[in-house]
């Protein structure tokens, strides 16, 4: 039962991220969750690619979206358990090459707590 509760968590992480509203994107976070993303690491290096809570989360997102509004991830699986989801999808940006993901969810009490993010 938990680990379908958890897919259903990334099945909305997906919907929030494309349809680019940030508040119900925050809303599957923990306050102080973390977020690692190689993205993350080249664009603001002092962070080593790890920032930690809600408000990091935001800017670093609105910054995303501000400058990558054709941004669109396109699912390609998501594997479940109790405390883990992995989504594979494929990272659009019209004037980029595709960019296959893979990301990990850790969830505790129905909140993602850790993101980790892998370029392929």
């Amino acid at each position: 039962m938990l680990a379908q509760e958890n897919k259903q968590i990334a099945q909305k992480w997906f919907k929030a991220f494309n349809e680019k509203n940030l508040e119900d994107l925050l809303l599957l976070y923990d306050e102080n969750a973390q977020h690692y993303s190689p993205k993350l690491k080249i664009k603001n290096p002092e962070t080593n690619g790890l920032i930690k809570g809600k408000d990091l989360l935001r800017n670093w997102w609105q910054d995303t979206f501000n400058r990558l509004p054709s941004l669109n991830y396109e699912v390609k699986n998501i594997i479940a358990d109790e405390e883990h989801v992995f989504m594979e999808y494929t990272r659009h940006v019209k004037a980029e090459q595709d960019l296959l993901v893979g990301e990990v969810l850790q969830i505790k009490n129905g909140l993602i707590i850790f993101s980790r993010v892998y370029h392929g």
